[in-house]
């Protein structure tokens, strides 16, 4: 592709058929940045990546209450999550309620959550 804009590696975290995702990679695609995709169910998320988002991001930001798998959650299970280490271990056990998409550069700046606008002042900064 030579077309495509060189930036640092961007990589995209999120699940393939999330609508979000798509946007996110449709949006990436459409304007030739280079990006890897890595999807949680296939490609597996471990704990140290997962505590890097958290320790830029905070576990709040990243655990999405508002999608199915949260509300499939017992009451217990959505109870007990009251720290950084119970959000982790349900994360790590439940991927998909980890809010997408999340874009992040080489040198370690990340982007939660998908709008045009966010998304091309993010890659500016990074060209």
């Amino acid at each position: 592709m030579t077309d495509v804009k060189e930036t640092d590696t961007l990589i995209l975290y999120g699940i393939k058929n999330c609508d979000t995702i798509k946007k996110a990679r449709k949006f990436l695609e459409g304007q030739n940045i280079a990006y890897r995709f890595h999807d949680y169910r296939v490609d597996g998320l471990n704990a140290a990546l997962l505590q890097t988002f958290i320790d830029q991001l905070g576990y709040e930001p990243l655990l999405n209450t508002r999608g199915t798998t949260w509300r499939k959650l017992s009451d217990e299970q959505r109870n007990a999550v009251n720290s950084a280490g119970a959000a982790r271990d349900l994360m790590l056990e439940h991927p998909a309620i980890i809010k997408r998409p999340l874009l992040c550069a080489a040198e370690g700046s990340m982007l939660l959550g998908f709008s045009e606008s966010t998304y091309q002042q993010f890659i500016q900064e990074k060209s």
